[in-house]
């Protein structure tokens, strides 16, 4: 729980407090963090973060990778177009919970409800909605007099389609309703803020390719999903506008069956935000290196891969990578581990995962855990849980 002091109103602070969690870029304070545990003001700057944080178990104990992993449920955040590649069951349930930032803050988690439907063996139809707590916070004015609380949250509702065209490649499209309600309609600079709302769309592709690799059954897989791309989100009439969190990703699987019981998975996902990095300026506000930021959401995608003002080198800099390994026994037990990178000049978020998963009958559990390698990072000791049901059978078309 956060406490505050306020005259009569929530000032500029809280709002820049609010605002800091959850905006990418920014820090509460010297040597603060934002909510994906980043320490860096180079950041690309972006509304919304909460949409690029990891949200199951599985994949968050694999380094954050899942685009191209073998498709469950919770491929609608990862590539909506695997759903159609599920099992032979016809419906797929998930629930997943992390308490995050427990460094920092008691209170503040993430909650992620996913399903999935085969309509046939070419159709599956997808819906998840993320639920982003940032805790509770105490409002006081300068005389230290109560004004009540307040808890300020985040969601998205998404509903996917994936689709396949041809035995081993499918297509995948979603669309997505977002919420950030931050500011409990604070007077800021003598502008009323707002609840924030904004509609994004997901559009995605998977390829898979079963074959033969040193004498045993494999599975090749590879998979892009472009998220987020949307309206800007604003939380005061008039006032600024930010960039959703348009996201790359790509990525790749590889799986080897050793026999009935044993198979080994190797995956590797990279992430780039499609985002415009904020230009260098001078003491007037001319810009000296870089391009200007101030475009439409098209524009901004585009000039994402060419306007870091250091140039190509920063541009690399701004790529995350997330390696990640699963052993399977029987299809029933799960051991994972991972490791993600982030450029120190672009977030410096850097960690290793690791985590188990046990299925039984329909039913099945998964659990990861954080290991941050920055000495007292908010982002160690990071629980995720998630707990996964598949029932009913396929329509056959």
């Amino acid at each position: 729980m956060m406490k505050l002091t306020s005259p009569k109103l929530i000032p500029i602070a809280l709002f820049s407090l609010l605002f800091s969690v959850t905006a990418k870029a920014q820090v509460i304070g010297p040597g603060g963090t934002n909510t994906n545990g980043s320490a860096s003001s180079n950041a690309v700057i972006t509304g919304v973060p909460f949409l690029t944080i990891s949200p199951d178990s599985r994949s968050g104990a694999m380094g954050d990778a899942g685009v191209a992993l073998s498709p469950d449920v919770n491929a609608n955040y990862w590539n909506p177009a695997k759903l159609t590649f599920m099992d032979s069951t016809a419906n797929a349930l998930s629930l997943s919970y992390s308490p995050w930032l427990r460094q920092l803050v008691p209170d503040v988690s993430l909650a992620y409800l996913s399903y999935a439907h085969k309509l046939d063996d070419r159709n599956t139809i997808g819906a998840s909605l993320r639920y982003f707590n940032l805790g509770q916070i105490d409002l006081v004015d300068g005389n230290q007099n109560t004004l009540g609380t307040y808890r300020p949250n985040e969601f998205s509702l998404d509903v996917s389609l994936s689709r396949k065209f041809g035995p081993d490649f499918s297509l995948g499209l979603t669309g997505r309703y977002i919420h950030s309600n931050l500011s409990n309609g604070a007077f800021v600079g003598g502008q009323q803020t707002k609840a924030a709302n904004a509609l994004a769309a997901d559009i995605s592709a998977y390829y898979r390719n079963p074959t033969q690799q040193f004498g045993t059954d494999a599975l090749f897989a590879f998979g892009v999903d472009i998220s987020n791309i949307g309206t800007k989100i604003s939380y005061a009439n008039g006032g600024v506008t930010y960039f959703l969190p348009t996201n790359l990703k790509i990525g790749a699987a590889n799986t080897w069956y050793f026999d009935a019981y044993n198979e080994f998975t190797l995956t590797f996902d990279i992430n780039k935000l499609l985002v415009p990095t904020p230009p260098t300026r001078d003491a007037q506000g001319n810009i000296i290196a870089g391009k200007n930021d101030d475009v439409s959401v098209p524009a901004g995608i585009f000039q994402s891969f060419s306007d870091a003002p250091g140039g190509f080198h920063e541009e690399l800099q701004e790529v995350s990578f997330s390696p990640g390994v699963e052993y399977m026994y029987n299809k029933q037990f799960a051991l994972r581990a991972g490791y993600f990178y982030e450029n120190p000049n672009k977030g410096d978020r850097q960690y290793l995962t690791m985590g188990a998963g046990f299925r039984y009958d329909i039913y099945g559990i998964d659990l990861s855990y954080l290991l941050a390698s920055q000495q007292k990072s908010p982002l160690a000791n990071t629980l995720r849980f998630t707990l996964t049901a598949n029932f009913g059978s396929v329509k056959k078309k």
